[in-house]
């Protein structure tokens, strides 16, 4: 195969399509290393070099071909041991979408990993081995998927060359499948069977499968629809950076960079300022090629003001008639991602948005049992638990429910004596 450049992948169409972004997860050797590798190079996406390395690898690992899950398993101790540790990110396009994809580990110790790939993503392919069918590994990253509000689950039923690509087998984990979906409230879920050994059914239609007319897993993820996921109706601005160029050109202009977290942006919007409560209006939505007629969510703009008032890094611009709580205390969903045990009245940095407060663990209200989706009692939470909390706040946050928007109804938790990153979690309320 010949190397392709850089400038060969993003030229054409592809170069200014739609971005979607996927977490694959999964037990472990289901094949989700596997399955990226596959998609790399049936794309035509994999440099010479680099094709030339995994097969050295894949020589003195002794697996007898070319193992393409090497392309997405980065470190030497991955490589090592054949298992994924860290959360991987590789990107590929085709002719009519861009994708970039995290490869979360599979290992149950590695759940906070999984959390943080997931945390951004528009999709979650969740791999199972034909085989074995729904296992525990399953159910605990379909919730985690669900909990993190992705609007898209793809079920890739994996590994059908090891069960002779069984429709009744593949009918049975469907039905399986979509019973924990209904369980867990999941919007758009579809299962499609796959062997990404030997690529049937990832990019090409597999022969050996005439019985699935569902389309292969590379053109269900071409079709899925994202337009429409991010929060458009709840304008929400954390401002990130404050922008005053004090230059003689420039002496009076105001502006306000940052992402757009919700809602449509434009030059006239009446907008509230929080926590202060001030009001004033949008001049204008600029980016570096210049004023927008209108900013959507996740694009990074500069939103000018045309009066002088206080705004700082942290406040949020808003909809007056559509204010998100300024909340002193939250009820939360929490990934515990410590080795060190947390218990009742830990004291914890919190950060929302682009702003930062203190934050009391006030109570656990409960612990998930992912093998029931039961909730239990517990008196502290350990590594990876996934619970339901109560935080009191030293300085006002301003959130929305996290199934609102997931921009502002996310956190996380910090360490203030490290600096280490504790746990992430996602607002079920708020009061203030």
């Amino acid at each position: 195969m010949g190397s392709l450049a850089p400038s060969d992948l993003l030229s054409g169409p592809a170069a200014s399509s739609e971005l979607l972004r996927l977490v694959t997860c999964g037990s472990v050797d289901d094949g989700k290393s596997t399955l990226l590798g596959r998609l790399l190079y049936d794309t035509k996406q994999v440099m010479a070099d680099q094709l030339e390395h995994v097969e050295e690898w894949s020589e003195r690992r002794g697996d007898g071909y070319v193992n393409l899950a090497l392309l997405t398993d980065g470190l030497r101790a991955e490589r090592e041991q054949g298992i994924t540790i860290d959360v991987a990110y590789r990107s590929f396009v085709t002719p009519t979408r861009r994708f970039q994809l995290a490869d979360a580990p599979g290992h149950v110790q590695y759940t906070r990993n999984m959390v943080t790939g997931a945390s951004t993503a528009d999709v979650a392919v969740v791999l199972l081995d034909a085989r074995k069918g729904v296992i525990e590994q399953t159910r605990r990253h379909t919730y985690i998927s669900a909990t993190l509000g992705i609007p898209h689950i793809v079920f890739a039923v994996n590994k059908m060359d090891l069960v002779d690509f069984d429709e009744a087998r593949f009918r049975e984990i469907d039905a399986d499948l979509d019973d924990l979906s209904e369980r867990l409230g999941v919007r758009d879920e579809r299962a499609i069977p796959i062997s990404a050994l030997t690529g049937d059914n990832v990019v090409g239609r597999s022969e050996r499968m005439p019985w699935w007319t569902g389309g292969t897993f590379l053109e269900h993820l071409e079709r899925i629809e994202i337009a429409g996921d991010r929060d458009a109706s709840h304008r929400r601005f954390p401002v990130q950076w404050v922008v005053r160029p004090m230059t003689d050109e420039h002496h009076d202009y105001r502006g306000y960079a940052g992402e757009i977290a919700g809602g449509e942006w434009r030059a006239g919007d009446e907008v509230v300022v929080l926590p202060s409560g001030l009001r004033t209006t949008v001049a204008a939505v600029e980016t570096y090629d210049g004023p927008l007629e209108v900013g959507v969510p996740g694009q990074a703009v500069v939103v000018t003001v045309p009066d002088a008032i206080d705004v700082a890094r942290g406040d949020m611009l808003c909809d007056p008639a559509d204010q998100p709580v300024v909340a002193r205390e939250v009820e939360a969903t929490v990934c515990w991602m410590h080795e060190r045990p947390v218990e009742p009245g830990a004291r914890l940095a919190i950060k929302h948005t682009t702003r930062w407060s203190r934050a009391i663990l006030d109570e656990i209200v409960s612990v998930l049992d992912v093998e029931t989706f039961a909730q239990a009692s517990a008196d502290r939470l350990e590594l990876n638990d996934l619970a339901r909390v109560r935080l009191r706040l030293s300085a006002p946050l301003l959130v929305d429910p996290y199934a609102t928007n997931r921009a502002t109804g996310a956190f996380i938790l910090v360490d203030e004596a490290t600096n280490e990153t504790v746990g992430a979690g996602m607002v079920v309320r708020a009061a203030a």
